[in-house]
């Protein structure tokens, strides 16, 4: 159960209930208003209208007053309140950063599980629907290992290759689940039972719709830039020419993201789909740790297969001081300059070199190139 709201996640869940999940438009009008408070008033129709917000849009602005609309929203509300644990905005520290660079980023998620997991460095793994089994296997095989390996696995939840990531992902440091509608509906249905797993094991399930969206086809493309924004890289582990999860790697590769195909039999329609972005630039890989050295992490993996256990134990047993804990959220596993993270804390250069010295001496935190990364998984 969610706590109340506060002014900026109400006013927010506003503009983003009466645009209907339109990003221009809500961009638009937050961009234009220095307050959402006032883009929110009645009286604002033509101001809207004149930023060349959609009619439809426009219009429940003008009735957002009137009682039976305002039940509408009331009943909304309430089920946000039901259905989410947590309810992240743009300046929330549990954000995920690995989106911010994204003019698309959702600008709200809505939650249930642990917002922290959102931070981790996560995998996407995903493909068909209707895999072979062999490739539900791979799926599952690649997913164990990464896991195992310190990885968080991410995937949208659907029948196949993404039902087989998370349960593998499950047996180790826990699977994030993007959804394609509401977070007060499973889709499928018959994964409730892994979607209550997976916030069980310290995972989440995330989505940026409000209640009573329904599994329309155009939410899957959406969803699946959320899935590429979170993750290192992307793996498609079977794909026929015509999946969609051959969106999810076109998506990842606009955002600069790695990705990665497993290949199969060349007479296997199952493959195809790999096949295809292999010759287009994909990287192919046969074993989950070639994902590993291609992404060249900075992160505690590479360092702890020469560390004793012992020592790593104790290493993992370590809490970030309070006082580090909003810059160390800030960071992520590319790196950033110290201008940047300064500009997102907002501290002068001085205490910001102080804390992040601080985080480095912890094992939290690297830096590489000029860029400061994350080094360590946070318990």
């Amino acid at each position: 159960m969610l706590n109340p709201l506060s002014r900026a996640q109400l006013e927010t869940i506003t503009l983003w209930y009466l645009v209907q999940h339109s990003l221009s438009s809500f961009h638009k009008i937050s961009q234009h208003y220095a307050e959402l408070t006032h883009a929110l008033q009645p009286d604002q129709a033509p101001v809207w209208q004149a930023l060349g917000i959609h009619a439809n849009h426009v219009q429940r602005l003008k009735e957002f007053s009137l009682p039976e609309a305002q039940q509408k929203f009331q009943r909304c509300l309430q089920q946000i309140q039901q259905d989410s644990d947590f309810v992240l905005l743009h300046g929330d520290p549990h954000y995920p950063q690995q989106l911010h660079p994204y003019i698309d980023k959702p600008p709200i998620i809505f939650g249930r599980g642990r917002p922290d997991t959102l931070l981790q460095a996560q995998i996407a793994i995903v493909g068909s629907r209707k895999p072979s089994p062999h490739g539900r296997q791979v799926a599952y095989d690649f997913a164990f290992y990464l896991s195992e390996q310190g990885f968080y696995i991410n995937s949208g939840l659907a029948h196949g290759i993404d039902e087989a990531a998370h349960r593998a992902a499950l047996q180790h440091q826990g699977t994030i689940a993007v959804m394609a509608t509401g977070l007060d509906q499973t889709y499928p249905a018959q994964h409730q039972s892994l979607r209550q797993q997976i916030i069980k094991h310290g995972g989440a399930v995330i989505s940026e719709f409000l209640p009573d969206t329904l599994p329309l086809q155009h939410h899957f493309p959406r969803r699946n830039r959320i899935v590429s924004g979170l993750s290192l890289g992307v793996i498609v582990a079977e794909a026929a020419l015509k999946s969609g999860s051959l969106i999810t790697a076109k998506l990842a590769a606009e955002q600069g993201k790695t990705v990665f195909a497993i290949p199969g039999h060349i007479y296997s329609e199952h493959h195809q789909g790999c096949h295809q972005l292999i010759r287009e630039g994909a990287i192919l890989i046969d074993h989950p740790q070639q994902v590993i050295e291609e992404l060249a992490l900075a992160t505690q993996w590479q360092a702890l297969e020469n560390t004793p256990k012992l020592e790593v134990a104790a290493a993992e047993s370590q809490q970030i001081p309070p006082h580090l804990l909003s810059l160390y959220n800030q960071l992520d596993w590319v790196g950033q300059s110290l201008d940047q993270l300064g500009t997102q804390v907002q501290q002068e250069v001085s205490a910001l070199t102080s804390q992040l010295m601080e985080l480095e001496l912890l094992g939290f935190c690297t830096q590489q190139a000029g860029l400061y990364l994350r080094c360590r998984i946070l318990k």
